[in-house]
């Protein structure tokens, strides 16, 4: 007679054979692999991709491509959540976060940063120069220095205008897909198969000062693991930190889910645990084949392709 231990133990065992043979009939349908150049950003970042592409054209590394196509929006003072122009925190001060991974599973970041416009390339160098991950405000800024990077202010007139009318009422209430843009993150793969990314951001308009999302955090803003691929997030950072979710992304991707298919059901898993009402994230991703895929909680959100042919913005489908 089979006992009600024996018989959890059977279902135990035939649900975690079920999974398995799912994840091994995914990983058996072969992807074609691209053979060039795929980049792909957050948002409608099609300078950001050109500017990327421009420096594979010219056989540069994928990862100068990644700094510089990030940089070009860093340095544009009209998109008010990345870089110079950044919206500030509730005491008038603009600090960025950003983050950059290679091939080879190295990364560097920088949290609080103040005075330097270029965060993603502080972060490289954080990377390449350091023994450490993470660097954060004053050190991140003292360490700037040393590295020959330029003090510059970084708050806007236009976002300075803003922030007085902000301050005459005070509500910190975050709005979504705010001007249809945030957090720049990109991430691509070369015609050799190589991954990397990278994001950057000045975070949440009159964020307490000190707050850090997820953008420069390793597995929550971004994630690359050359052997799958990559993903890296925009939105809400709180919930991307809680949820571990581009780590998880290319976890999915691992076990045979295309890009899509990872990003919905880290998007779903986010819904199933928090209250989604009047928040947004959006997560990109792409293999090792060069497939690339998208998912986020609300509608709106969108992210561009760059390829051989050309560059595209896509509206990616949403759980609302």
């Amino acid at each position: 007679m089979i006992n009600r231990r024996s018989f959890n133990k059977v279902l135990s065992a035939l649900a975690g054979s079920a999974f398995l043979s799912a994840c091994q009939n995914n990983s058996s349908k072969k992807t074609p692999f691209y053979k060039g150049d795929v980049i792909i950003s957050t948002w409608a970042n099609t300078n950001a991709n050109e500017v990327a592409k421009s420096i594979l054209n010219k056989n540069g590394s994928l990862l100068d491509a990644i700094e510089k196509g990030i940089n070009s929006v860093e340095e544009d003072p009209k998109d008010t959540s990345v870089g110079f122009g950044g919206r500030p925190d509730n005491s008038g001060e603009v600090t960025l976060d950003a983050c950059i991974m290679d091939e080879k599973g190295n990364a560097g970041s920088v949290t609080c940063l103040k005075e330097v416009v270029n965060a993603v390339s502080v972060a490289r160098k954080v990377m390449e120069e350091t023994p450490h991950v993470i660097l954060t405000g004053q050190g991140a800024h003292n360490f700037a220095m040393d590295q020959g990077f330029k003090k510059t202010n970084l708050l806007t007139e236009d976002s300075k205008i803003a922030y007085d009318k902000w301050l005459q009422k005070s509500i910190y209430n975050p709005e979504i897909n705010i001007e249809r843009h945030d957090t720049i993150g990109m991430i691509a793969r070369n015609a050799k198969g190589t991954i990397s990314g990278a994001c950057s951001t000045s975070g949440l308009a009159y964020k307490i000062p000190g707050r850090v999302g997820d953008s420069p955090i390793i597995g929550s803003g971004l994630f690359v693991d050359n052997e799958v691929g990559a993903a890296t997030a925009t939105g809400l950072g709180e919930i991307v930190l809680k949820s571990c979710s581009t780590f998880l992304v290319v976890e999915l991707m691992r076990n045979g889910m295309s890009p899509a298919q990872a990003c919905k059901e880290a998007v779903t898993r986010i819904n199933n645990k928090y209250d989604i009402k009047d928040l947004q994230v959006g997560l990109i991703a792409i293999n090792k084949a060069g497939e690339h895929g998208a998912y986020s909680i609300q509608p709106g959100f969108v992210y561009a392709v760059t390829n051989n042919e050309k560059t595209t913005v896509i509206d990616s489908k949403s759980l609302t």
